[in-house]
């Protein structure tokens, strides 16, 4: 066959090369497509009589190479590298049944949070053998659906998802079709799935103490959507904080809500609110550190000294908190360690489908203490 085709091209082309003069460019061409050719042709047959061993015994240099004497498996090695010879990966996953390849879907990639927690699914991934396909949603329903159903046509062994809703009705369908599932950041109520997540209540609760501790009384809530159930999570947290403070020093709480958990969402939304309303706060709880970012910078641009003034709390401690121009006070999450957990689960449950057992585990969240927090000021007492 690949003299068929060599002899195929060399009566249909390089004659024509030869008569334009370009003995050179027809040889390297001939040559190139030679050794193309030739790759492609070698198979796990080729193999196996080089090394003068079975078709089973190549099988298991790949599969299992634990079962092969150190000689027999040197030998098949020997053979593969001298022959260029490459496993098909697509015929293996035909006969295994098993793809081995995981989707991981977050709802903003952009976000440091996400990043790190992409980081540990990826590490945890390659290191049990499987890949993983990365999609973000931009917290869109419509691109979720859509990525799910790829996911889906590509046949992937399981899905790990931080839901862009706060209905799982279209996840049903995956866990319907055998598909594992596992949720990121999220509690899998009335699904059987696994997730991986973090104790966000006792998050919000660590924030208003926090500030209540260094004398705040008058503290705004900056956050999302009460629909984002980590939002309604951290604001439950506050809210049974509050009601567990002492009835004459109970601190008083506004909400703000911002389109976006994103620093010019923020920024914005603060501006706007500083612009027709007397600075009534002398703490900001940010539903995340992007969110805090661009609460500084509205204050700031207000001429409002954070933290003399103001202090605000993030939540997350992603990367840049503590090399922000005011270092952020922040409440941290294990972000890459979110990650490999599910990751994990997710593997163990392709492995042992039958077998596996759903679980949850949750993380805690913990107080990092920087320059954007302090004890209130007389001036602010005053608010």
């Amino acid at each position: 066959m690949v003299n068929m085709v060599l002899r195929l091209i060399y009566n249909g082309f390089i004659t024509k090369f030869l008569r334009l003069g370009s003995l050179i460019n027809t040889a390297l061409v001939f040559w190139n497509f030679y050794c193309i050719v030739s790759i492609m042709s070698v198979s796990i047959r080729d193999v196996a009589l080089k090394a003068g061993v079975s078709l089973g015994t190549v099988s298991n240099a790949f599969n299992r190479p634990g079962a092969l004497a150190p000689a027999t498996l040197k030998k098949v090695q020997k053979a593969v590298a001298e022959l260029g010879f490459v496993p098909n990966a697509s015929a293996r996953t035909l006969r295994a049944g098993k793809t081995r390849v995981l989707g991981l879907v977050v709802p903003d990639i952009s976000n440091p949070f996400f990043t790190d927690l992409s980081k540990g699914v990826n590490d945890a991934v390659l290191a049990a053998g499987y890949v993983v396909i990365l999609c973000n949603t931009d917290e869109s329903s419509e691109k979720e659906d859509k990525y799910l159903d790829v996911l889906t046509s590509q046949n992937v062994q399981g899905i790990l998802i931080t839901p862009a809703r706060d209905s799982y009705s279209n996840l049903k369908t995956i866990t319907d079709r055998g598909i594992g599932l596992t949720l990121v950041d999220r509690i899998a109520v009335g699904l059987e799935a696994c997730s991986v997540g973090v104790d966000d209540a006792q998050g919000g609760a660590l924030a208003l103490n926090h500030l209540t501790d260094l004398g705040h009384r008058k503290i705004l809530l900056l956050t999302g959507a009460e629909n984002i159930p980590q939002v309604a999570e951290r604001e439950k947290g506050i809210k049974e904080a509050i009601r567990k403070s002492s009835a004459s020093d109970r601190p008083n709480l506004q909400t703000i809500r911002v389109d976006a958990m994103a620093a010019h969402s923020a920024e914005e939304t603060l501006t706007k609110y500083l612009e027709t309303n007397p600075l009534d706060f002398t703490g900001v709880i940010c539903g995340n550190d992007l969110v805090a970012l661009g609460a500084i910078r509205a204050l700031r641009a207000k001429g409002i000294d954070v933290p003399g003034e103001v202090s605000v709390i993030g939540y997350d401690d992603i990367d840049f908190a503590q090399s922000a121009s005011v270092p952020l006070t922040s409440i941290a999450q294990p972000k890459y360690q979110l990650g490999f957990a599910a990751a994990q689960l997710a593997i163990e449950e392709c492995e042992n489908p039958t077998k596996h057992t759903h679980q949850r585990i949750e993380f805690q969240p913990q107080l990092i203490v920087r320059s954007s927090t302090s004890p209130v000021s007389k001036k602010s007492k005053g608010i």
